[in-house]
């Protein structure tokens, strides 16, 4: 049994002050008032994090080096900035590539190694006047005899699909959420009520809010606005404070509340393939577009309170119960709780980590 003694842990719902976690066999046990043999206090626990939208790390784009070896580098970025569960992503590639990353998953899963919940397809069903930084040749709309081709490969392993509503056809959104596969809405120019449309087919999620999408004209509403009205639908946001300006995400936080969660939306340096990410100080571009951030979720959590006022614990649950409740992995991620597995944030009093993951206490 392994004890975790803090002076305040973050259940997910609320604040405990002076409790011990016990964890047996990677599950917690109890969860009890701090007795003086429990040991030395760390300062914070509250539950590890998950970043939905990562692309590599350490030199490694998945998309470009698609094995366990990116994966496992993935996980190691992810653990040094608090997440414990990532969702590697890759951006607008050929099938062949597609296949490669999905193989690189399954890979990675039979040989036991944790951390990684499956692959976010990003792409290429997307609208190219709202590409970002894909290669535009590879855009297009998707048709029924690929997609159903694509979910079939990636059965089990495709965990969520970003594209654009509007391209996209009624029966095809259904296929795929036939696979329970998140689908998210972005890199989208949507008018307002096709984006309209789009939830309402249940598409629950909309990708890096503000970018890459139909944005807040106020005499052509797109996405973006869809988004911010909607009562059901998530969305991710990548605060950095360079891909959104703090007061939009102080302003979608104030719409959205939980509703919002944060990604890294990192990608890491890289000049082989088709995107060849630069690090330019605080951020990332390719051919001169701002193509990923170099945040880590801890860093994202820490942005969300001091950028846009977030409040701790809802900037917290954005960056843990949140993501893991879009992607169906909570109360397994994103609580601390009795009788659930051990995903543990330990963090100093100025928020840097300790430990992530029980077992590395």
């Amino acid at each position: 049994m392994t004890t975790i003694a803090a002076k305040r842990i973050f259940d997910g719902n609320q604040w405990l002050v002076n409790h011990t976690v016990e964890v047996v066999d990677g599950i917690i046990a109890a969860i009890r008032p701090t007795t003086p043999k429990d040991g030395p206090l760390v300062p914070l626990l509250v539950p590890a994090f998950v970043d939905a939208q990562i692309y590599g790390a350490s030199g490694r784009l998945l998309s470009v080096f698609p094995d366990t070896t990116t994966i496992h580098a993935i996980r190691e970025y992810s653990k040094k900035g608090g997440a414990a569960a990532f969702l590697p992503t890759l951006a607008t590639h050929p099938t062949s590539i597609i296949h490669a990353c999905i193989d690189a998953v399954r890979k990675y899963w039979e040989q036991g190694l944790e951390g990684c919940l499956g692959l976010h397809v990003e792409g290429p069903w997307m609208h190219p006047l709202k590409r970002g930084a894909h290669v535009e040749e590879w855009v297009h709309p998707p048709v029924m005899s690929e997609v159903k081709a694509l979910l079939e490969y990636g059965a089990g392993v495709i965990k969520m699909i970003t594209l654009a509503p509007e391209i996209t056809s009624p029966e095809i959104i259904a296929l795929i959420q036939s696979y329970d596969i998140v689908i998210s809405a972005g890199h989208s120019n949507a008018t307002l009520q096709e984006s309209q449309t789009g939830f309402e087919l249940g598409i629950p999620a909309v990708t890096h809010l503000f970018n890459a999408m139909s944005s807040c004209d106020h005499r052509n509403p797109g996405l973006a606005i869809a988004a911010l009205s909607n009562k059901q639908a998530m969305s991710s946001i990548i605060p950095d404070g360079i891909h959104v300006h703090p007061q939009m995400i102080a302003l979608a936080y104030k719409l959205l509340g939980r509703r919002l969660f944060a990604i890294t939306d990192a990608v890491t340096n890289t000049n082989t393939g088709p995107y060849q990410h630069t690090f330019s100080g605080d951020h990332y571009t390719s051919n001169g577009i701002l193509s990923g951030s170099a945040l880590t979720m801890l860093q994202a959590c820490n942005n969300l309170q001091t950028l846009a006022n977030v409040s701790e614990e809802d900037a917290l649950w954005m960056c843990s119960a949140g993501p893991a409740e879009l992607l169906k992995v909570s109360p397994e991620f994103g609580f601390i709780q009795e009788n659930r597995s051990a995903h543990l944030l330990a963090l100093t009093e100025d928020w840097r980590v300790i430990f992530c993951d029980s077992h590395e206490q």
